[in-house]
């Protein structure tokens, strides 16, 4: 992917932004080259080549520079510089006028990973890929540790590469978005139901690590089918096309999972706990088949779970050092400071270490796509993978449906998602309980926002149900007309 993908959208970006693979370089690299010339702190020498004068004689000889003798200039430019000035063109990414610009910076790093894991449909969501990245797995923050001794990070650069906050899900997704339209690509390779990230697959996944039955699979598939979001044309990539919707696979095949949980189980603070006591008295006196499926009882598991990895994940993140093990500075005249302020910031942390004995791991675990792993082996009856929806469901006319008559709409009607930033607004004292708690499980899952799930669980309601509020809407437009 690396060689064959990834280095090929990196050489067409540098050629698209005029940074490289060009005839010329982009203006405002010239005049950045000229402002770092003149800023350095190295006395000037006269016989130090000026960059504007080999661009000049270059354009009288009527000879366009190619990137090969533009690089070349540049590095005698670079080499007269200051060691601490940092690179010749780090002071263009920090320049207002640059910020609306399609510019590297490092979510852009993982905004070009996640383009082409989905170019050749890696089995990765993007809600893995950050993880991996919080997690330690993917170099991202205090990256410039991992860069060859040659390469000394100084000056402006540190502002670009000294990153101290965890990427973003919806600003990397909107990045690759922008940055695959940038850069011309053509239709990415379709979206099968044999691929991974197929809503099919991917709700299998997810009921999986949610320790949910394997029978409310049947029931995604169905809905997924029934509102046509596994048909290719909706998931496949189309970069630049206004008129299609950007999926984001993950937080689509959870929000299929909660609609689901809506339609059998209502999530309604009331109707799920009346099916967990008749499930419950079933269980008892049950000794054909699985075990009827108690939402009380998964709930209470699952929370406990929960809770745990909840705890433990945001113990590490206080404990996580932003700072680097290797000091950085921007000029050699703090050095000594910098080095000394770092020194006192090791032996502190080995003398509270000390006290409060813990125990730093000597090597990380390996990555995994499961965070909550449920083993039908264990005896506590904490898997409810087997466990059967019969408690739930009724057959009508030879086919088996929900129990539940009723459904409640997350919204009546869908904001404008180009104005507001989103489809449905999403509080959590307007909603139940058990719904903020299902959001709340695929929200910790996934590591993004509850809301994010909220608005495709609207999308998939209003597609669900589109005839009956169509008439409902319609039905109170002729009965305010009337009155008026």
């Amino acid at each position: 992917m690396k060689d064959e993908i990834l280095c090929n959208f990196w050489r067409c970006y540098l050629q698209k932004s005029k940074q490289a693979y060009c005839k010329r370089p982009a203006p405002e690299t010239v005049k950045t080259l000229s402002v770092c010339e003149s800023s350095t702190d190295v006395d000037s020498d006269p016989e130090r080549p000026s960059l504007l004068h080999l661009l000049s004689l270059s354009e009288s000889e009527g000879d366009l520079q190619t990137d090969c003798s533009f690089a070349s200039s540049v590095s005698k430019v670079s080499e007269s510089t200051s060691v601490y000035s940092g690179s010749v063109d780090g002071s263009l990414y920090l320049m207002k006028n640059q910020k609306e610009k399609l510019r590297m910076t490092m979510p852009m790093t993982l905004s070009f990973c996640y383009m082409a894991l989905l170019w050749v449909r890696e089995p990765i969501t993007l809600s893995e890929l950050l993880r991996y990245v919080v997690e330690g797995h993917i170099p991202y923050l205090n990256v410039f540790q991992h860069f060859p001794e040659k390469m000394k990070l100084c000056g402006l650069d540190l502002k670009i590469f000294c990153v101290e906050s965890w990427p973003v899900y919806e600003e990397v997704f909107d990045q690759m978005h922008e940055l695959a339209a940038f850069l011309d690509l053509p239709r990415f390779p379709d979206i099968t139901e044999s691929c991974f990230l197929h809503p099919d697959m991917l709700c299998m996944k997810y009921l999986m690590e949610a320790n949910l039955p394997d029978e409310l699979h049947i029931w995604t598939c169905r809905v997924v089918k029934k509102i046509g979001i596994g048909e290719v044309d909706f998931l496949t990539l189309v970069p630049g096309n206004k008129s299609t919707r950007k999926v984001k696979y993950d937080v689509l095949a959870v929000a299929v999972i909660v609609v689901v949980l809506k339609l059998l189980f209502l999530l309604d603070d009331h109707y799920e706990w009346l099916l967990s006591e008749y499930a419950e008295e079933r269980n008892k006196n049950n000794t054909e088949g699985g075990p009827y499926f108690e939402f009380k009882k998964w709930y209470e598991v699952v929370k406990h779970s929960l809770d745990v990895k909840q705890k433990k994940l945001d113990e590490e993140r206080a404990k996580y050092l932003w700072r680097c093990e290797k000091p950085l500075f921007y000029s050699v005249k703090n050095k000594s400071k910098v080095l000394k302020r770092r020194q006192m910031v090791v032996n502190l942390q080995n003398q509270f270490g000390k006290l409060s004995g813990s125990v730093q791991c000597a090597e990380k675990p390996n990555p995994s796509s499961f965070q909550l792993s449920w083993s039908e082996k264990n005896t506590d009856g904490s898997c409810f993978h087997g466990h059967s929806l019969k408690g739930v469901l009724q057959e009508k006319r030879g086919l088996l449906t929900a129990m539940n008559p009723d459904y409640w709409l997350c919204t009546v009607k869908l904001c404008n998602e180009k104005l507001c930033g989103h489809l449905a607004h999403y509080k959590e004292v307007e909603f139940p309980q058990s719904y903020h708690f299902v959001l709340g499980l695929f929200s910790f899952l996934l590591r993004v926002q509850p809301s994010y799930i909220h608005d495709e669980v609207c999308m998939i309601e209003h597609k669900l149900f589109n005839k009956k509020l169509y008439k409902k809407l319609k039905y109170n437009t002729v009965l305010r007309s009337k009155k008026d």
